[in-house]
């Protein structure tokens, strides 16, 4: 049983880096061979690799501005404590291209396609990244945005309330996807 989900779960890794457009093939190799030669990967090229995540340590450990450019969770995840998303990233993990920060919330097939969305429940998300964007899924808990460029895209939807530290912080953020409290600048 065990071979079996190591086997769900490299799968998964494998569609994830390889939809995000990574040209890694060393970590496109390793994710395919396995989570923990993913994982490997991800501590020889921290940078340009996807932090996988399945428990609440390795995820605050992955938004944090120690962690990657982007975060995929595998599964719905709780988090108890508040969630700081923090530190400059560039697009791909390469300092040529634009700042960019995404979290991805959601599985996805060899075309691209969201084939299982994931919850991220956590009391409190502030997001201090620039450029920060959240696809696929559900945030469950309030999202304090304290950086410019937030994006909330269509497939992705906050449980809860959407504050703005400031007006220029709202102005600059591209919200497609659904808020079911209030969005406002507090």
């Amino acid at each position: 049983m065990k071979l079996v989900k190591g086997l769900i779960v490299a799968g998964v890794a494998a569609a994830l880096l390889s939809g995000c457009g990574n040209n890694n093939d060393k970590a496109k190799e390793a994710a395919s061979a396995s989570p923990a030669a993913s994982a490997a990967a991800e501590t020889t090229d921290a940078q340009s690799t996807a932090s996988i995540v399945n428990q609440a340590d390795a995820f605050t450990k992955a938004v944090s501005a120690e962690g990657n450019w982007i975060v995929a969770i595998l599964n719905d995840l709780t988090v108890d404590t508040d969630v700081v998303v923090a530190g400059e990233f560039h697009d791909k993990g390469k300092a040529e291209n634009a700042i960019y920060r995404k979290l991805a919330l959601y599985a996805q097939d060899a075309d691209h396609k969201i084939t299982a969305s994931y919850t991220l429940t956590a009391p409190k998300v502030t997001v201090q990244s620039e450029n920060f964007k959240v696809q696929g899924g559900t945030i469950k808990g309030d999202v304090y945005v304290e950086a410019k460029g937030f994006t909330l895209d269509k497939t992705a939807t906050i449980d809860g309330n959407l504050y703005f530290k400031s007006d220029d912080l709202k102005t600059s953020a591209v919200l497609e996807g659904k808020v079911t409290g209030e969005t406002a600048v507090k």
